[in-house]
């Protein structure tokens, strides 16, 4: 494989549906880290990964994926990607030995020994029918299948959706260890953004098709804040100073962008810290500016 900066490179990247357009999107996954791709359910998540995977062709923009072309490079990529998606792609009918015989034949590199010690970890039976699973096994069983034959980049597409806490806690230790080796990669589709607080580096937030704000984790929480104040005090904030606002009986939270700024600005107004919920729920009432 090339050497290369970057996971995953998307440019403008477009594909129009009757009532919905994934319209010119453009970020980047930087080798060795977590991305975090937040949005609500139908923003374009789904289409995004499935144009990654070449899944469904885009109508337009350019994807690289390990330094290469998505399209002209596809079967070197995905002999180094590994995919895990909300729905199993595993038959019912088969068991875990037989999954094992299955990647065997389908990958080079699968490493049958490291399969099966993810099994033990996970307490998967080898061969009870995957129909017997809980929704946990199954997500369990397509994670140690994914991290079994040497992929350098997870993507996952609302993996952890329905999982109680513990599996999921159990879950993000296992990307934790993927990741420690710096060559490896995650890009990890939730709306579950307590979970991408604990593991993810860099989130991209998308919305009706858009991207609203993509880059570090860190530096997205330390730029942003809640301002609290009256509404009257809000009435008299114009409205390039901040993304949204909620109004309650209280008064006014209003979601800045730029917290340094805003405190020189506004001294005597009291500000808190954000999270990435916040900050998405701001961002998706942007078209509203003032909401409730």
């Amino acid at each position: 494989m090339p050497d290369y900066e970057n996971a995953i490179e998307i440019k403008d990247l477009t594909k129009k549906y009757d009532g919905f357009t994934l319209d010119a999107i453009s970020f980047e996954v930087p080798k060795g880290c977590v991305m975090g791709f937040i949005g609500q359910n139908g923003a374009g998540k789904t289409t995004t990964i499935r144009a990654l995977l070449n899944i469904i062709k885009a109508d337009g923009g350019s994807i690289r994926l390990l330094g290469r072309d998505h399209i002209k490079d596809e079967y070197a990529i995905k002999e180094q990607t590994a995919a895990v998606f909300d729905e199993l792609p595993f038959h019912e009918g088969f068991t875990a030995n037989q999954v094992n015989t299955m990647f065997k034949g389908l990958y080079g590199s699968w490493n049958e020994e490291q399969f099966f010690a993810y099994l033990d970890r996970f307490s998967l039976p080898r061969k009870k029918k995957i129909a017997k699973f809980s929704k946990g096994m199954k997500m369990k069983l397509q994670i140690a299948a994914a991290l079994s034959h040497g992929a350098k980049l997870l993507i996952m597409d609302e993996a952890t959706t329905g999982l109680d806490p513990v599996v999921r806690n159990e879950i993000l230790d296992i990307f934790r260890e993927y990741i420690q080796d710096e060559d490896h990669s995650i890009l990890m589709s939730s709306h579950i953004t307590s979970d991408l607080e604990k593991i993810a580096d860099c989130v991209t937030f998308i919305d009706k098709g858009r991207i609203l704000l993509t880059g570090f984790k860190d530096e997205i929480l330390e730029r942003h804040g809640v301002m609290k104040c009256t509404k009257g005090d809000f009435e008299a904030i114009p409205a390039g100073d901040y993304i949204s606002a909620r109004l309650n009986d209280f008064g006014a939270e209003v979601m800045i962008s730029d917290l340094s700024a805003a405190r020189s600005k506004y001294p005597n107004a009291v500000f808190d810290r954000t999270t990435l919920e916040e900050i998405m729920l701001f961002y998706v009432n942007q078209g509203k500016k003032v909401w409730q």
